[in-house]
Formats: structure tokens, sequence, C-alpha cells
């Protein structure tokens, strides 16, 4: 038998990856989208420059890997209630959302998009931070399809919707009112509309504070 090849270079450091994602999510609290500087994201880091910029090589890509961070740290639980298990998922979505609105901004400022309206600009300027994106959103988001799904298993949704297509009418709500709008996100509209959603899927319990 022979030896298994060498592995050629050395092996990512997890605990550097976690050292990087926690400084740039620090420095882009403090500083914003357009003062966010990857070279002091490393310093603040105490990794080599190189070492940054060999896992991220600008800092659109180096956010959007924090973003991805920042979700997954989101729970998608399935009680077997839908619409009270979308509340807290989106209700939490949305908090996060309104965070990166205010990401770099005093309380005197206009509404913002944030740093979500970069990571969108940038993903439209440059194809692999746009494929980055599109793959992060894919990736997280088959835990809210496969709640959807489950719910439509045990008939809290008609049998010929579409998963797919009711979550994009909920987190779609969402970018636009983040995106476009620049109206509020709080629960109380994530509550609503959760509800309205459902109810066009024939199968919402009414909310009880609001009948």
């Amino acid at each position: 038998m022979t030896a298994p090849a060498a592995r050629r270079g050395r092996p990512r450091s997890e605990d550097a990856d976690e050292r990087i994602l926690q400084a740039a999510h620090e420095l882009l609290l403090q500083r914003g989208y357009d003062r966010f500087a990857m070279d002091e994201a490393a310093v603040r880091a105490g990794v080599a420059k190189t070492t940054l910029y060999r896992r991220w090589p600008t800092k659109d890509h180096l956010l959007v890997a924090l973003v991805a961070k920042i979700q997954d740290e989101v729970p998608v639980a399935d009680t077997g209630d839908v619409r009270r298990d979308l509340v807290v998922y989106l209700t939490a979505v949305a908090g996060g959302l309104n965070r990166m609105r205010r990401v770099g901004r005093t309380a005197g400022d206009d509404p913002s998009a944030g740093v979500v309206a970069e990571l969108v600009a940038a993903a439209a300027r440059h194809p692999d931070v746009g494929e980055a994106v599109r793959a992060l959103f894919a990736r997280r988001n088959t835990l809210p399809l496969a709640l959807l799904d489950r719910a439509r298993e045990r008939g809290e949704l008609r049998a010929d919707s579409s998963s797919a297509v009711l979550f994009d009418q909920l987190a779609g709500a969402l970018y636009y009112r983040l995106l476009v709008t620049g109206e509020p996100i709080g629960p109380a509209y994530v509550a609503e509309l959760v509800d309205q959603v459902l109810a066009g899927a024939g199968t919402a319990t009414p909310n009880p504070e609001r009948t």
C-alpha cells in the first residue's frame, strides 16, 4: 500500500475564520459599510492581511460571509403550529434587518436599507458576489421551506399550495419594506403579514388579538 498523498498548503483555521467574522461584525456595527476597512478587520482579528484576503478577497465577500453567519444563528423551529413558527422566525429575521438598517447611522439619519442594499448592489456589479449571495439564501431558505412542506403534510396548508411561493410572499414583503419603502418591519407587521399569507393559503387561524 502506498502512503496517501500529502495535502498541499496549510489547513484553513476555523478559529481564524471565527475571529475574522467577529472582528468584521464589530467593525461593521461601529463604522458602517462605507467606512469598513478590510485591513482594520485583520488587525482586530489578530491575523495577517494575507490570511484575510486569501479567505475573502473583498469586503463584499467578507460581509456576505458575515450575513450568512448571522442568519445561521436564527433558529427555524417546528412546533406543529405553522403560524406561530413563522411569526417567531420572521420576527427574528426582521429584527436582524432592522439592525443592519441602523448600522453606521446616527439617530437623526434618514431611514436606510444600509448594508443589505450595499450587498444587493455589489451582487449586481460582481458576478461572483452575486453567486455567493444567491448560494447563501438558497442554503438558508431550505429550512423555512421544509417547515412549510411539513405544515402542508399535516394539513395546515392547502395541498396545492407552493412552499416557494408562500415564502416568496413572506420574505419578499420584508425586503420590499427594507429596500424600497423604508417602512417599519416590526413584530406587529410580521404577525399581520403571516396571517394574510396563510389566509391566502386557505388555512389561517385568525389572530385573537385582532379579532
